[in-house]
């Protein structure tokens, strides 16, 4: 707020829209800069007041509803912040613009809605979303307080306990569907707890990067078994994938092995002081190297990178921020609020192109996949003869392989989450 020069700063929690002709909504997810203070899920219309020197100030909406239980809490709340309760939305409504009105020169952050539906005429002093504001909170959001790094650690502790059941129900002849449901009960999830829709994906589905469904029907054929499912601690998401080969002892199974070596290869490299693009970039050449030791390609590893034969075989970033949101904002802003870094025009999909520094957590997730649609594209391309067409074929069946840790930058280097979590996990240490 120093830097921006606001005064006053109110934060909608949000609402979730019905959907169209009908009395149901989404599962409503909390505006991430209302999370950041209040780690709570149902404060729908809810505000809050940021004012400094004063306590923050919880603008409750809380209805008389003998519909839905009452609106939950986090405990002793009250001796951080001042809490008004409102059960009517023109009430909330008219003392949030009395408040606007209070101040030179303040700011709203969220949807138009309840509160600023109109914060041009009902407070011509009160922006909406400013973007100096905005950046700068983004910006800032990739630096992780102690706090936030315990819950992350805790998402991290829940998800992997989800993640021992789903090899297990995978193992033990599962359908999607209940490898899903497993991954729920283990982890003491519902659907609406988890920051993103679980991705579990057997044999050729795991050629579809953010596959959606979950077949019912166990397959017959078990070959492969990609699951990308997260947990959320305190409003703080953890976001893990694993692969598995149905026979241990196959080349899949060795080439699942392979990637894991080049992913912890990548790893040790984060440090403060380093580029993401260019991990990213590294990750590109260990890939092409794990192309050429299994035959995939019939040049070089560097003749696979620099003719982009490596892009068809992963064709997304290595990885993103994590923190409120599973794919964190923030990513593209360079050394301060006020500068942007997009993706290089190769790699469009980044999602993460700043400078690595310490207290940061984000994603590396590379992946090698046998995705059918990038794969015509290579074999009617200039460079097909350097592709053995063969050997494609051989592992398309089983998909694709994408591992994924959550990173901690310290001052000196990393910790990595996701394998503490999992080396809580003795007997399926991964």
């Amino acid at each position: 707020m120093a830097d921006t020069d606001f005064e006053t700063i109110f934060i909608s929690a949000g609402s979730s829209t019905p959907y169209f002709l009908d009395d149901q909504a989404p599962t409503f997810r909390l505006n991430p800069h209302f999370a950041h203070w209040i780690p709570d899920v149902d404060l729908q219309n809810s505000i809050l007041v940021i004012k400094p020197g004063d306590r923050p100030r919880l603008m409750l909406y809380r209805p008389d509803d003998y519909w839905h239980a009452s609106t939950r809490l986090p405990d002793n709340i009250d001796e951080n912040f001042e809490i008004e309760i409102f059960k009517e939305l023109e009430d909330l409504s008219r003392a949030t613009q009395q408040h606007q009105t209070r101040t030179n020169r303040s700011a709203c952050i969220g949807e138009q809605g309840i509160g600023f539906e109109d914060s041009g005429s009902n407070a011509p002093r009160s922006e909406h979303n400013p973007p100096a504001l905005i950046s700068s909170l983004h910006f800032q959001r990739a630096y992780k307080s102690e706090y936030e790094t315990d819950c992350l650690r805790r998402a991290s502790e829940i998800a992997v306990m989800g993640h021992v059941a789903a090899e297990l129900a995978f193992r033990s002849g599962g359908s999607e569907f209940e490898i899903h449901m497993a991954y729920l009960l283990a982890s003491k999830q519902v659907e609406s707890d988890l920051p993103y829709g679980n991705i579990v994906a057997l044999n050729e589905h795991a050629a579809t990067l953010h596959y959606q469904h979950y077949n019912q029907v166990p397959e017959t054929n078990r070959r492969s078994f990609l699951i990308d499912a997260g947990a959320r601690f305190l409003g703080y998401a953890s976001d893990i994938t694993r692969t598995y080969s149905a026979d241990i002892n196959n080349e899949f199974s060795q080439l699942i092995a392979a990637l894991d070596v080049q992913q912890q290869t990548l790893v040790a490299q984060v440090k403060p002081g380093v580029n993401y693009y260019d991990l990213h970039v590294n990750m590109h050449h260990l890939i092409a190297d794990v192309l050429v030791e299994f035959g995939l390609v019939k040049c070089s590893a560097e003749a696979a990178f620099d003719h982009k034969i490596t892009d068809a075989f992963f064709p997304h970033g290595v990885g993103h921020l994590l923190g409120l949101q599973t794919h964190d904002v923030g990513g593209w802003l360079g050394s301060s609020p006020d500068f942007a870094n997009s993706p290089p025009k190769r790699f469009p999909s980044l999602r993460l192109t700043r400078d690595v520094e310490a207290r940061q957590v984000f994603t590396i997730e590379p992946g090698i996949y046998f995705i059918p649609m990038l794969l015509q594209g290579l074999r009617n391309g200039q460079f097909t003869s350097l592709v053995d067409w063969n050997r494609v074929e051989y592992f398309t069946p089983f998909g694709g392989i994408r591992i994924e840790d959550n990173i901690l930058v310290t001052t000196e280097g990393f910790e990595n989450l996701t394998r503490t979590a999992f080396s809580k996990q003795p007997e399926l240490c991964r």
